[in-house]
């Protein structure tokens, strides 16, 4: 049974909700773990075509619980390790989730907080958000976060965030490239809602491709290996079933099958 998370079911979606709001949402070991599960398991899930992340109460999420944090410091070395490896398989089961996902950012958004946006695909936020990488100001780095902060906002960018330890606003977020959209908060879920129609008329096939696609082109060279790879990649989707299908359907002025009736109807 989940005790820091709500997951909420809607027609082939799933809105996972962080719930510490007493806590802001910080990320302790059984948040950390039950988050995990619970994107590993919603990934294999062949109900659900795209997921959302968000937070109960006044912030997304606030970052590390530092009681944790605090008490951990004592650990032995390989127990604080194991400690940090845990958050860093979150982060890449989120990242590796083969289904869409969208952060939908209110409030605070801190140190871990910032990792989970920038290890899902798309990323909104409401106007009033305010973000940072604050760990510096804690004696502390943004280690297990790095690798996917600095995808999404460039090394550059990351260094000057990472090293003051500074707020920002959602503005600067979405300047950076962080977040995708911004919208007055309470039209955040219009906009979640309106992705989440876009996801429903996308291949769920492809959308998965893409994906993995994304993650193994970003940042390789431009050579012939990967000319070669991408081809490869062209020509088995181009002999799937949903390629043939969405073609087809094309050609033919009708919505492929794999659209739900209640996208048709709209």
């Amino acid at each position: 049974m989940l005790q820091t998370l709500e997951v909420a079911y809607g027609p082939q979606t799933a809105v996972v909700w962080m719930n510490r709001p007493d806590q802001r949402n910080a990320l302790d070991p059984r948040m950390i773990a039950e988050l995990t599960e619970v994107f590993d398991e919603l990934g294999r899930d062949g109900e659900v075509r795209a997921i959302v992340l968000a937070g109960r109460g006044k912030a997304f999420c606030a970052g590390a619980d530092l009681n944790h944090m605090r008490a951990s410091a004592a650990a032995p070395p390989a127990e604080n390790r194991a400690d940090a490896l845990a958050l860093a398989a979150l982060l890449q089961t989120v990242h590796t989730c083969p289904k869409p996902t969208i952060a939908r950012v209110h409030g605070a958004c801190l140190a871990g907080g910032v990792g989970l946006v920038a290890a899902c695909d798309i990323a909104v936020a409401s106007h009033e958000a305010r973000f940072g990488l604050s760990e510096t100001r804690l004696g502390l780095i943004p280690a297990m976060v790095s690798p996917y902060v600095m995808r999404a906002i460039g090394a550059r960018a990351a260094s000057r965030w990472f090293l003051t330890g500074e707020l920002f606003e959602a503005s600067e977020a979405w300047r950076l490239g962080l977040v995708h959209e911004l919208s007055p908060a309470d039209e955040l879920d219009l906009l979640v809602n309106e992705l989440l129609g876009a996801f429903m008329m996308t291949s769920p096939e492809a959308v998965a491709e893409c994906k993995r696609l994304v993650r193994d082109v970003a940042g390789a060279d431009i050579d012939d290996a990967l000319m070669e790879d991408t081809a490869t990649r062209l020509a088995a989707r181009r002999a799937s079933n949903d390629a043939l299908e969405g073609m087809t359907a094309f050609l033919e002025k009708r919505v492929p099958g794999w659209v739900p009736q209640w996208e048709e109807d709209r």
